[in-house]
């Protein structure tokens, strides 16, 4: 018998095969009763175990039929025989296989640094309301094992939690903004400058009525337990809260793509639950023919005034059709002038595409999850059902002017791949994050006071550095720029952040974003808190809990202590 050892190393599954004589104990291939396994274990990888074959149903072959244009019809029917692979029992890997199990893929992005507002006194950056990276990190973390370094983006971190900022009351703008200046946890000569932008609530009786195409990934690299199984939980939460008004279909992808529910309206939830259970997973992935697909499906049951996204579920490993990055990015791009956006909910170990998922949201006009738990799609289409599905401003920038007078050095904390140029900031044509009904935006800037003695960097031989005639009043002066979902022009709002003497005592909300920062810097490899630990990070996170209805403030504690005992000095 071939007996495969496993051992990981860094991330990484090594196998080796060991031949012994054949014996009368053979090795059981199913688990014990009452038993689970969501991770490959040192035991042997053995084949998954083949599903029953579905029952014939009505729905799960159709087209659709009076309800698309002609052009879809026919593509429909040209997949038909292709459809049906879709509910096929998934093939078990041949014996003696395994799985590559290191393929996840992320973008590397140096850490912002320090700058000279004598030098460059403007910073401009997108936002980004994605919270991928927090359950990405919570998945490392539950199994035992560091994240890698670039997959952790600060600021997706900062963003996972509530701090309870003011809404924008009735005025004419989307959102409220407000700031505030306290001393650094991790350096005692630097200052935080917190930036909070909070949108207006929709109620979720109130929304418009939705059109939704699910885009689901039934490739072969879907059929693990935390994939298409928790896939088809998660898509059923957003099901159970649909409404008559609501139209959903979906739209599947493997060997090749097809439509295996049209446009059904939300209170027939049998229907559309019944076709979301039926699939099971087999196949190569053609990830580009389904997002075609699934666009043009969308596109003919288009809303006026009403919410229209086609939501992917997958685990993001595209390796049929269109896989080059560029040419994805440039059909995301192009579809997104339709008025339809796109969100992306990520899946499973292994093979994880972080960096497709979060590269196509972007263009999509849409946010990237990463679903490690059933818990978190409880977050994602229960907890913040609105802000996932209703965008209430798109292309949203942020540019911040330091007054030289008050501050001598600067460095964004995050958002380490989303700055912009200066002049990109009043440009229209430039992409940016887009918020959801209820989203808040949190942005922390760790400066240095033009008053004392300390500087990150030595200043410059043959350039004036004294001197600086300005408003001694201001600190920073905050513009923020915004489109409206259905507009191309933005508009802009400002917000002047006024001088202290000296930085305020922090309260909870500001104690606990501060030891979220430093703990994701911590984990980014951050020189600039060096002097910090995790041991810290999670002291003060505990100091600041506060209200904690849902337990992710408590959850976080617990995954510092894991990070602690992983990686103690």
């Amino acid at each position: 018998k071939g007996i495969h050892m496993i051992n990981r190393t860094h991330g990484l599954w090594l196998s080796t095969a060991i031949l012994t004589a054949c014996s009368s104990v053979q090795e059981p291939n199913t688990l014990e009763a009452g038993q689970t396994q969501s991770e490959p274990s040192s035991a042997d990888i053995r084949p998954a175990p083949q599903p029953e074959p579905l029952r014939e149903t009505t729905k799960l072959n159709s087209t659709l039929a009076d309800v698309a244009s002609p052009h879809i019809q026919a593509q429909s029917v040209a997949r038909s025989e292709s459809i049906a692979s879709f509910v096929m029992p998934a093939p078990s890997p041949e014996p003696g296989v395994v799985i590559e199990a290191d393929r996840e893929r992320y973008e590397a992005a140096a850490v912002n640094p320090i700058h000279r507002v004598l030098e460059t006194p403007v910073s401009t950056f997108s936002v980004d309301v994605d919270t991928a990276s927090y359950s990405n990190m919570r998945r490392f973390l539950s199994q035992g094992v560091m994240p890698p370094e670039d997959s952790i983006r600060v600021e997706e971190l900062l963003n996972y939690f509530d701090y309870q900022y003011e809404g924008p009351g009735e005025g004419d703008h989307p959102f409220a903004i407000h700031t505030q200046l306290t001393p650094t946890p991790w350096n005692e000569h630097t200052q935080l400058l917190r930036i909070g932008v909070q949108g207006y609530e929709v109620e979720a009786e109130s929304l418009p009525p939705m059109n939704l195409v699910f885009l689901l990934d039934v490739s072969g690299s879907m059929n693990q337990s935390n994939k298409l199984p928790l896939l088809q939980r998660a898509f059923g939460l957003l099901v159970d809260r649909l409404r008559s008004e609501d139209k959903v279909a979906i739209v599947v992808y493997a060997g090749a793509s097809g439509v295996v529910l049209e446009p059904t309206g939300g209170d027939d939830r049998v229907s559309i639950s019944h076709a979301l259970n039926q699939l099971q997973a087999g196949g190569s992935t053609h990830g580009s023919a389904g997002i075609q697909l699934a666009y043009q499906v969308a596109e003919a049951q288009f809303r006026e005034g009403g919410v229209n996204r086609v939501i992917l579920g997958t685990d993001g490993d595209f390796n049929v059709g269109v896989t080059n990055l560029d040419d994805l990015k440039a059909l995301i791009e192009a579809k997104r002038e339709s008025g339809v956006f796109f969100s992306a909910l990520g899946f499973g170990t292994g093979n994880y595409n972080d960096q497709l998922m979060e590269e196509l949201t972007n263009l999509g006009n849409g946010t990237a999850y990463y679903i490690d738990q059933f818990r978190e799609a409880r977050k994602v289409f229960a907890e913040d059902l609105t802000g996932t599905l209703h965008t209430i401003a798109k292309d949203v920038k942020i540019q911040v002017e330091f007054n030289p007078a008050q501050v001598a050095e600067y460095r964004l904390i995050g958002y380490d791949n989303r700055q912009l140029r200066r002049e990109d900031f009043n440009n229209d044509r430039v992409d940016a994050g887009d918020v959801g009904a209820g989203h808040s935006v949190t942005a922390l800037y760790e400066i240095v006071p033009a008053q004392g003695d300390f500087r990150f960097t030595d200043p410059l031989r043959f350039q004036e550095h004294s001197g600086v005639e300005t408003t001694a009043s201001e600190l920073a002066f905050v513009k923020l720029r915004y489109k409206r979902p259905d507009q191309d022009r933005s508009i802009l709002m400002s917000h002047p952040v006024e001088a202290a003497t000296e930085a305020q005592s922090m309260d909870s909300a500001m104690q606990f974003a501060a030891a979220v920062a430093g703990f994701g810097e911590l984990l980014r490899g951050s020189y600039y808190v060096d002097d910090w630990s995790i041991a810290d990070a999670r002291q003060l996170a505990q100091a600041a809990i506060g209200e904690d209805a849902f337990g992710y403030r408590q959850e976080l504690l617990q995954l510092m202590q894991n990070a602690e005992a992983l990686a103690p000095h």
